[in-house]
């Protein structure tokens, strides 16, 4: 044992007389050899030389960078969706999809850019239900589970071992001794409440399991950032799930910290499904390596029958080379004629999307944020409210969701177009997480989810130019270090 203690006595010196070499080789890496943004890498520098160990510890934890390494073997897949890529191009260029579309007309560019950045195929044969109580979209899916007559796919950031996921199983235990192939994927940081010995017991039942970047001597994790935040079910590949909700009790209102959960998912049906059957795909592929599957075995051929409600999936994470979420936002703001209604708990935007804002709000669009009145990570609530406060001082109307908490995600542009799905409007949904949104290109959708932001408005209270300009200066100093860290956040 003494010897050990005089070895980690030994480490620790050679750190510390060598604190300052240590820390030049780490700067000189994050400074050219791993392409962050200028912001990113002087909030990392700080970091190191205010706090060196620690600041040594947490960049290995969170700010190694893997953007655009190529994670997913996608040339099968994209060599199916090349012909539908360059139909819809067409289409586009030759100004049919406005006729058959007239309320498309100034999307078409949107649509264009999805089919290139992220093969992201447009379908127009689709319905598609909103849920915002949690409680009614488990209830759903529990239905649409017991139906289930071939596969069910389930992928979610967060699971919980409690009475939510087990009703879930309950279900998919039943389904496994009918026949049906089901497979669970979830990430390793947000499938952490469930134990080895849940999982192990899981597999035993038949159902197939893979992690996403799974943790190291149990339960310790080098990938804070990174993570698949993707929420998405697939039943019989033509019944999807996908939005904010994840798997445990605080989602369907039973957790006191947080009280009533108000969050959107969407359940589809139509061709779109199959872009959320692809996904699931990929990710269970790259996770379950020793497991992977076909995607002709799951892609229903159904024909498609024009007329329903015209939907983009779109995918993004750090392997991508577009932040196609990131674009979207923008361009939707950019498209903003008349009103923008945005819900998001976190708002981190970039300079980008917060010029973009200020630029509407100033050309006389009405731009409306709502943001949850309390936090679930503390650090990002005050830099949240740090920007929610600059777009109040630049004219916008800004909300605290007061009923609960607030965890939907998504925008609404002028009553026309919504993109909504498992992406905060922050820094990392943009670059550092992997992420899933769909765009519904539909009047009547958009409308209808417009008004459940009118319905919340009355559980919400408005932020003033008084009320922000009034706070004191503990709330001042927490805005102001949380908004230094924000580019980390």
């Amino acid at each position: 044992m003494d010897i050990v203690w005089q070895n980690i006595q030994n480490v620790f010196g050679f750190i510390f007389r060598h604190l300052v070499i240590i820390n030049l080789i780490l700067a000189v890496i994050i400074v050219f050899f791993q392409r962050k943004e200028p912001k990113s890498v002087w909030a990392w520098l700080l970091i190191l030389y205010s706090i060196p160990v620690v600041g040594f510890i947490f960049y290995l934890l969170i700010g190694t960078d893997m953007h655009k390494q190529k994670m997913f073997r996608t040339k099968e897949i994209e060599d199916k969706l090349s012909n539908a890529i360059q139909h819809q191009e067409t289409i586009i260029r030759n100004q049919e999809l406005a006729v058959s579309y007239p309320e498309m007309k100034d999307y078409g560019d949107l649509v264009l850019y999805h089919l290139h950045a992220s093969n992201a195929i447009l379908t127009d044969d689709n319905e598609v239900q909103f849920f915002v109580d949690g409680r009614a979209k488990f209830e759903a899916l529990l239905r649409d589970l017991q139906k289930a007559e071939k596969s069910i796919h389930i992928q979610y950031y967060i699971i919980k071992d409690d009475e939510v996921f087990g009703a879930i199983l309950e279900v998919l235990e039943q389904k496994v001794k009918e026949g049906v192939e089901v497979r669970i994927l979830f990430d390793g940081m947000g499938g952490r409440f469930v134990r080895a010995g849940v999982w192990k017991r899981i597999r035993g039942m038949g159902i197939q399991v893979a992690e996403f970047f799974p943790a190291i001597f149990g339960q310790l994790q080098l990938r804070v950032n990174y993570r698949n935040h993707r929420k998405i079910v697939v039943i019989d590949g033509k019944t999807g799930y996908v939005g904010g909700f994840n798997v445990a009790r605080e989602y369907v209102g039973l957790d006191k910290k947080f009280g009533y959960w108000r969050d959107t998912h969407m359940r589809i049906t139509g061709s779109a499904v199959d872009s959320l059957q692809v996904r699931f795909i990929l990710d269970w592929n790259f996770a379950a390596r020793n497991q992977t599957i076909a995607f002709d075995k799951y892609l229903v051929e159904a024909e498609s029958r024009p007329g329903g409600c015209p939907v983009q999936i779109v995918t993004s994470g750090p392997d991508s080379l577009d932040q196609s979420i990131r674009n979207t936002y923008l361009r939707l703001i950019h498209k903003a004629k008349r009103s923008i209604y945005i819900q998001t708990p976190y708002f981190i935007p970039d300079e980008a999307i917060m010029s973009a804002l200020t630029i509407a709000v100033r050309s006389g669009v009405e731009v409306n944020i709502m943001i949850p009145c309390k936090p679930d990570h503390p650090f990002v609530y005050w830099a949240t409210y740090s920007y929610v406060g600059e777009m109040v001082l630049q004219g916008a109307n800004c909300f605290m969701y007061m009923d609960g908490f607030l965890h939907a995600k998504g925008i609404v542009v002028d009553e026309m177009v919504l993109s909504y799905g498992t992406a905060n409007m922050d820094i990392r949904s943009f670059s550092l997480n992997f992420e899933v949104n769909a765009i519904l290109y539909d009047e009547s959708k958009a409308r209808e989810m417009t008004e459940y932001f009118r319905e919340d408005l009355k559980k919400s209270k408005q932020i003033t130019k008084n009320m922000y300009l009034g706070r004191n200066l503990f709330v001042r100093f927490k805005e102001q270090v949380s908004r230094l860290l924000s580019p980390l956040l």
